[in-house]
């Protein structure tokens, strides 16, 4: 599967996006899709996932309560609806998929196979 995201831009605390990743050559059904992020100078992590078989959702502590991962199984798409932004959530937001898991895995990045090429979120203060 290809993974392509979009949605990134810039922004002022307080603000909100809506990252979009959209997968071409297989379907989402048997997949399990993640967000993952990484900051300048750090490593990359976690953010949220989603099971294409029931919907089943992930997320790091850090984003519960403020980012809503949901899909739409028509396009193809899973979208990451990040509210209340702060400056630390800047970073390069990453999709990636692993195929053939029903349950959202531990966020950890050596459990997605597929990867797209990231968008660029900042956050103003």
């Amino acid at each position: 599967v290809h993974l392509v995201e979009s949605g990134g831009g810039r922004v002022q605390a307080g603000g909100s996006l809506r990252l979009s990743c959209v997968g071409t050559g297989d379907s989402f059904d048997e997949y399990v899709i993640g967000w993952f992020r990484q900051a300048p100078g750090k490593e990359r992590e976690g953010v949220s996932g989603i099971s294409g078989y029931d919907g089943s959702t992930r997320y790091a502590d850090f984003v519960k309560g403020r980012f809503t991962i949901s899909s739409e199984g028509a396009k193809n798409t899973v979208y990451l609806q990040m509210n209340s932004l702060e400056p630390e959530d800047t970073a390069v937001y990453y999709c990636a998929a692993t195929y053939g898991t029903q349950v959202v895995p531990e966020l950890h990045e050596q459990e997605f196979d597929y990867w797209g090429r990231g968008t660029r979120v900042t956050v103003s203060s």
